[in-house]
């Protein structure tokens, strides 16, 4: 890269652990999730369960068309990475997670996220770093939600 270039700023890129805050809180955009995102994801983990690929199945116990939690969640972890995460994220460590309500297609969904801890580790440039994250759908109902840790990059080298 020439000098021009070398001393721009790179946007988009999220936040280092010094720059995190305990109870620092954000909120996603919102996205619709789509009978693409629904095809697309059951076909490359293998969640071939009826109810994802029948959207008629008689003994589903919930109507709708329902997608598995697992992708509201990757939904809402790539709107994550192209925010807070995209750049600083070195390791995902644990993740804990709770459905609460159905998400179907065709439902918009956004996430809130709260810094819930920060812990350095003995190497300065990083930090163990936990968060909350609530997802919702368009009436505001929590429809799912989980607790996630990660070590994130500090701002030295």
């Amino acid at each position: 890269m020439g000098d021009l270039f070398a001393t721009l700023p790179v946007l988009g890129m999220g936040p280092t652990w010094e720059e995190l805050k305990l109870g620092l809180m954000g909120r996603t955009l919102r996205r619709t999730v789509t009978e693409t995102d629904l095809v697309n994801f059951i076909g490359a983990t293998g969640m071939l369960e009826a109810i994802f690929i029948d959207a008629e199945y008689p003994e589903a116990a919930i109507p709708g068309r329902l997608v598995p939690a697992a992708l509201t969640m990757c939904l809402i972890e790539g709107m994550l990475f192209q925010t807070v995460v995209q750049g600083v994220g070195l390791a995902l460590l644990e993740l804990r997670l709770a459905a609460h309500a159905p998400v179907r297609v065709g439902d918009h969904i956004w996430a809130t996220l709260e810094i819930t801890s920060i812990r350095p580790t003995s190497k300065g440039n990083r930090a163990i770093v936990g968060s909350t994250v609530s997802v919702y759908n368009q009436t505001e109902t929590r429809v799912l939600s989980y607790e996630v840790v990660r070590l994130v990059k500090g701002r030295t080298a």
